[in-house]
């Protein structure tokens, strides 16, 4: 099978762990506890400069919350994939919805315009709209409406907490899309579940951060004080993708698919 492997990383670092380990493409993002926000352009420069073997797609997320954008927002969302694309990246992470749940077409047309020839992933906003199947279709129907010439992703864990628990929907999912849609189970996915979820939903892309929590180097930390108000994440640990925890992933895919 041929397989695809795409991992979460949410530093250079974790970028370039998941080069080594074989990842066909990373996803940049910052803000991981609040679901995956735009990275800096330092950030996305340097990665582009170091990556060499990987694909390098980046989320273009202003804020966590919702998937409701203001026309400020808007604004600074069109300009964010302008000057990612301007960076040579392979491709942007994105997603919008209307009040009612259902995609925002006329936003996403504007979406896929400024990404050009770029590919393009409609991230987990799907996982929370009103209608999936809808969804779909309206994806499709924007990418063909713009004629738009990059790769038109959809990354889902099927409207589920994680991907494993989403199999029904991605199954039937996969039944369903068009060959211009390439479909992506993402969130939850890792060593002790991937060859299941392939399994069972024929889906042959994947989406996964890899990530342990490693001690920084600060030998003195201040208990009292928390950078975030309530303290919500570890201050003195740091989520990286590991290359063990990439490599251990694709090697549990693939060793199933040949058995």
């Amino acid at each position: 099978m041929n397989y695809q492997f795409e991992v979460c990383a949410n530093s250079v670092d974790s970028c370039l762990a998941a080069q080594r380990a074989g990842a066909d493409r990373v996803e940049l993002c910052a803000g991981m506890p609040e679901g995956g926000t735009t990275p800096s352009f330092a950030t996305i420069e340097t990665a582009r400069e170091l990556l060499d073997r990987c694909l390098l797609h980046v989320i273009v997320r202003p804020r966590g919350g919702d998937f409701l954008y203001s026309r400020v927002e808007r604004r600074i969302i069109l300009r964010d994939i302008r000057n990612a694309c301007s960076m040579d990246v392979d491709g942007v992470v994105c997603g919008c919805l209307k009040e009612d749940g259902h995609i925002d077409k006329d936003f996403l047309k504007e979406l896929l315009l400024e990404t050009g020839e770029k590919n393009f992933t409609f991230h987990r906003a799907f996982d929370v709209c009103a209608d999936p199947y809808r969804a779909v279709e309206e994806l499709e129907e924007v990418a063909d409406a713009v004629n738009f010439k990059g790769e038109l992703r959809l990354l889902t864990s099927g409207q589920q907490a994680n991907a494993h628990e989403g199999i029904p929907l991605l199954r039937e999912l996969k039944g369903r899309v068009g060959s211009s849609l390439h479909l992506m189970a993402g969130c939850g996915v890792n060593e002790s579940n991937i060859a299941e979820i392939a399994r069972l939903t024929s889906i042959v892309e994947f989406h996964f951060s890899a990530r342990e929590s490693v001690q920084t180097g600060m030998r003195y930390t201040n208990p009292h004080v928390s950078m975030g108000g309530v303290v919500t994440v570890s201050e003195t640990e740091i989520p990286v993708t590991t290359e063990r925890r990439v490599r251990n992933t694709i090697q549990a895919l693939t060793e199933a698919s040949v058995r």
